[in-house]
């Protein structure tokens, strides 16, 4: 089975917004994938609900939107009305997980978990089989550009152990460094979903980037 593609639009050019979209509609993506950053849970800041409304009449592809905000639970809705298909929160921000998690599934959107590199995949034992997909992030999050950390293999494959062993049908997003040259490694880890930024638009042809990205050709 060939991953599913979620272009990082945080390495789009955001001068040229509409043409990159554009660009993601008329390619072999599956998703569009939207890192919003609050300036407190990660040091950077990125955009909010305006900008995701106008991504949404553009896009043709599912927005994967992914929360780096405190207090994820208090705009689930928001993002909802704002275009959102896939919603994931951060384990180390969201205290009360269980109840957030439904909360993003009773607005009909696919509900996710994402993990810093530092936090153990086995915290999430309990939740499992409540998840649609886990982000692995193969960086620390709050910037692109950011060097692969090879450790992340390990943690896929243990992810997809804790997955099997509780009969969850979870699947595992990767998110930091995914490149043509790691992809094929990444599944064969056992990820599903693989998100790219500068792997795909800082690519001399990022229509290409993307087949071979859906491909696992270096």
């Amino acid at each position: 089975m060939k991953p599913i593609i979620s272009p990082s639009l945080l390495s789009a050019d955001f001068g040229n917004l509409e043409r990159d979209i554009t660009m993601i509609n008329q390619s072999e993506a599956d998703w569009l994938h939207l890192d919003i950053m609050d300036g407190v849970f990660v040091p950077n800041i990125t955009f909010g609900m305006p900008v995701i409304s106008a991504i949404k009449k553009i896009s043709e592809k599912p927005l994967d939107v992914h929360l780096m905000i405190t207090q994820p639970e208090r705009y689930i809705a928001d993002f909802k009305k704002a275009g959102a298909d896939c919603l994931s929160v951060h384990w180390e921000a969201s205290i009360h997980l269980h109840r957030t998690i439904h909360a993003i599934k009773n607005e009909d959107m696919l509900a996710g978990v994402a993990l810093n590199p530092h936090t153990p995949v086995a915290l999430l034992n309990d939740i499992i089989k409540d998840l649609d997909f886990v982000l692995i992030m193969s960086v620390n999050p709050g910037f692109g550009g950011q060097e692969f950390i090879e450790r992340s293999y390990q943690r896929i494959q243990e992810l997809k152990e804790i997955i099997i062993k509780n009969d969850s049908n979870a699947l595992i997003e990767v998110d930091g460094g995914v490149n043509t040259e790691n992809a094929e490694f990444l599944v064969k880890a056992g990820a599903d979903i693989l998100v790219a930024g500068n792997a795909i638009f800082k690519a001399e042809n990022p229509l290409d980037a993307i087949y071979k990205l859906r491909n696992c050709l270096a």
